[in-house]
């Protein structure tokens, strides 16, 4: 009787305490005053190169019409889809880089959780959606003009930036609305729902569940149709007769698979198995890959061996670009 009545009674104080956490503290990278503004130099010069590189992709393609084909449309807004991913994170770590108390509150820590990942999903989608456009284009060329009509395009762009921010309201409602009685110190650098659940003042396992399941069928899902399509492109590519036709067709299929690579390979370490125990300062390093130098590698990938882009990007900004002359 005693027993059940302590039970309720710390049930009680549970719910009661359920707000009492109002701010979380990113940790970050912790380090000396002098190495912290090491660090934020370094990311503040990672994060202007980001965003002048994709942000030089998107109006390359929306300046030139001969880039108005649904391969560059799609590029062009993975491009801007970059921005806004890297845009949830690295100014909130370059301002914890000068701050002394790191806080974030607790509505803007799952809101960076929420836009950060939503926009990951995005990302994965429109790897699909470039995927199967290359497999229209180079296994049915003749039917693709009939298949990517200006509708289904429109439509995939569409799908693109909204599939991800309908997808993770599901995951996000869960997390938050899990009881957060203290502590609120969260070793990382950004409100990440793997220490976001280990904060949590009761160890839910259905809500661990569902997220680990939708992490492992949207990997997984969206990784096998992205190879799929890509091998299929290749079997055709073999078969053509001519030698050009390959090396373009493998370029194009080479910068595409580039990034397939980058973008998978660190969230699959991270997310499939949430429960996995990887080191604290290996989780913020495979973080720190996919979301800051991943999308500063993607405008490099994509430019420096397409001659299309590079003709754009010169006639948008001139001859004087240093990187594609040295090409």
């Amino acid at each position: 009787m005693i027993i059940l009545m302590s039970s309720r009674a710390m049930n009680v104080s549970d719910k009661g305490n359920k707000n009492s956490v109002s701010h979380f503290i990113l940790m970050g990278f912790p380090s000396s005053p002098q190495i912290q503004l090491l660090y934020f130099g370094v990311f503040s010069a990672t994060y202007t190169l980001t965003l002048m590189g994709n942000t030089a992709i998107a109006c390359a393609v929306w300046a030139d019409r001969r880039l108005h084909t649904p391969m560059y449309i799609f590029l062009g807004n993975f491009s801007l889809l970059e921005i806004c991913y890297v845009t949830t994170t690295v100014p909130n770590m370059l301002a914890n880089f000068l701050s002394t108390t790191k806080s974030i509150s607790f509505v803007s820590c799952f809101a960076q959780f929420y836009f950060f990942f939503s926009f990951g999903c995005d990302e994965g989608f429109y790897l699909c959606i470039m995927a199967f456009d290359r497999y229209l284009a180079i296994c049915r060329p003749l039917h693709y003009p009939r298949i990517m009509t200006r509708q289904l395009c429109t439509g995939l762009v569409t799908f693109g930036w909204s599939g991800g921010l309908i997808l993770f309201i599901t995951p996000v409602f869960l997390i938050s609305h899990l009881p957060y009685c203290g502590p609120n110190v969260i070793n990382h650098f950004v409100c990440d729902p793997v220490p976001l659940m280990m904060l949590s003042c009761s160890e839910d396992s259905i809500t661990q569940f569902i997220y680990s399941t939708f992490n492992v069928i949207f990997m997984l899902g969206t990784c096998l149709f992205v190879l799929s399509s890509y091998a299929l492109v290749i079997l055709a590519v073999l078969r053509m007769p001519s030698a050009a036709s390959k090396r373009k067709a493998f370029s194009t299929c080479a910068s595409h698979l580039a990034v397939v690579s980058l973008f998978y390979g660190s969230i699959m370490v991270m997310y499939v198995s949430p429960g996995s125990k990887h080191p604290v300062e290996v989780q913020k390093i495979i973080t720190l890959f996919y979301s800051v130098i991943t999308p500063l590698c993607n405008p490099l990938i994509y430019s420096l061996r397409n001659k299309e882009m590079q003709a754009a990007l010169r006639k948008v900004f001139g001859n004087e670009i240093p990187l594609i002359k040295q090409i």
